[in-house]
């Protein structure tokens, strides 16, 4: 049996923030980070609620890669505030923030928990649609992606306005995170006609409008779309789940604090040719899966290797002109340092949620490889 659930209503377009009133809130929890309390932002939404009667509080204190100190803190201020509303503003740190915090907050509780609105101001994770979160334990050096049907928002505010000031390089990370979502969903072993059907819309999407939101960010119309693609790709893997370039991400995250949607690039490459077996013999069903994208992207040659090594060089190549490169040294990170992590890494990313999904079940030692692959480039 298979099940396709979308619980959340979302709000599309410009001024779609306009209809939070339509919500019922009385008493709002906004969880947000301190720019976007210093910006204006939080209290542009305060005051909204506000016209119709309802108090807020606000909660900043979000970082990036949320941590569980973090989380504490959140659930104890709200604690102390008993909100009917608890609304996450700004990237995937704060809406993962929220989600946490509105689980376990109801969970010490014993009671239904606060309705849980989104309002992502980023164009990426797509959070505000799925169950998941990431949490991180500075100390150990790790992330744990969480999962649980409550944590999936009521709400989603999809206001392509928010995201107009979001810098050039900021841009590119996230949009190569939405497709990296929509290829992992496409080749998981949960991959359904409905999942399919988001995935393919977001992976199109992101292929004509990412470069121009990128070059362009006053480009309404690029952005508008790519936040929409951002949700789709989110409906996407809530329900068809992702793979290892997720689980090898969180990982080299974890360790080295590079952007999520950034690791997510750099090893997508690398995930795409150990999944559809291109230094194997035969072929396999994530191979012509993986050849079915291109062709629909307009890649196409004799064979479906060759179709999937046309799609590796041309996600290569955007990746290059959006200015994200595909070496881990071109980061910054020392290489010894990096090859001396690797063992660890890649037993984190075996033991990820993610690795579960994944269309070729791999071996420590191939996870091991495809991070050295980061060292040298290539694909062998």
């Amino acid at each position: 049996m298979e099940q396709f659930i979308m619980k959340t209503k979302i709000y599309m377009g410009e001024a779609c923030l306009l209809q939070l009133n339509s919500l019922g809130i009385r008493r709002a929890y906004i969880i947000c980070d301190p720019f976007m309390e210093k910006s204006g932002k939080a209290s542009e939404i305060a005051g909204l609620l506000k016209e119709n009667g309802a108090v807020s509080q606000v909660f900043s204190k979000v970082v990036p890669d949320p941590t569980i100190d973090v989380v504490t803190q959140g659930i104890e201020e709200m604690q102390a505030f008993a909100p009917d509303t608890v609304i996450a503003l700004g990237g995937g740190s704060a809406i993962d923030t929220a989600k946490a915090v509105c689980h376990l907050y109801a969970a010490m509780k014993q009671e239904q928990r606060p309705q849980l609105v989104a309002v992502p101001t980023t164009s990426g994770t797509g959070s505000e649609v799925t169950s998941f979160a990431v949490i991180s334990d500075p100390e150990a050096q790790a992330k744990y992606p969480l999962r649980d049907a409550s944590m999936v928002p009521d709400a989603a505010f999809l206001d392509p306005a928010l995201t107009a000031t979001v810098p050039s390089g900021i841009t590119a990370d996230t949009g190569m995170d939405v497709l990296t979502h929509g290829l992992e969903a496409y080749v998981s072993t949960q991959s359904g006609d409905f999942t399919d059907a988001c995935a393919e819309k977001a992976v199109r999407m992101v292929w004509e409008y990412l470069e121009q939101a990128v070059a362009d960010g006053g480009n309404m119309d690029a952005r508008a779309h790519m936040h929409n693609a951002s949700c789709l790709a989110g409906v996407a893997f809530n329900g068809a789940s992702l793979g290892i370039c997720h689980s090898l991400a969180h990982a080299l995250g974890a360790r080295f604090h590079i952007p999520h949607g950034r690791s997510n690039a750099i090893l997508l490459p690398h995930v795409i040719a150990y999944n559809a077996g291109l230094e194997e013999a035969g072929e396999t069903e994530a191979l012509f899966r993986y050849a079915r994208i291109a062709n629909m992207l307009g890649i196409s040659a004799g064979t479906p290797k060759a179709t999937v090594h046309g799609l590796i060089r041309q996600i290569r190549n955007r990746m290059k002109r959006i200015g994200i490169p595909e070496l881990i040294t071109e980061l910054g990170i020392d290489r010894e340092e990096f090859q001396q992590s690797v063992g660890s890494m890649a037993a984190k990313a075996l033991e990820d949620n993610c690795t579960a999904t994944n269309p070729r079940k791999p071996a420590l030692k191939e996870l091991e490889d495809i991070y050295g692959r980061l060292c040298k480039g290539g694909l062998g």
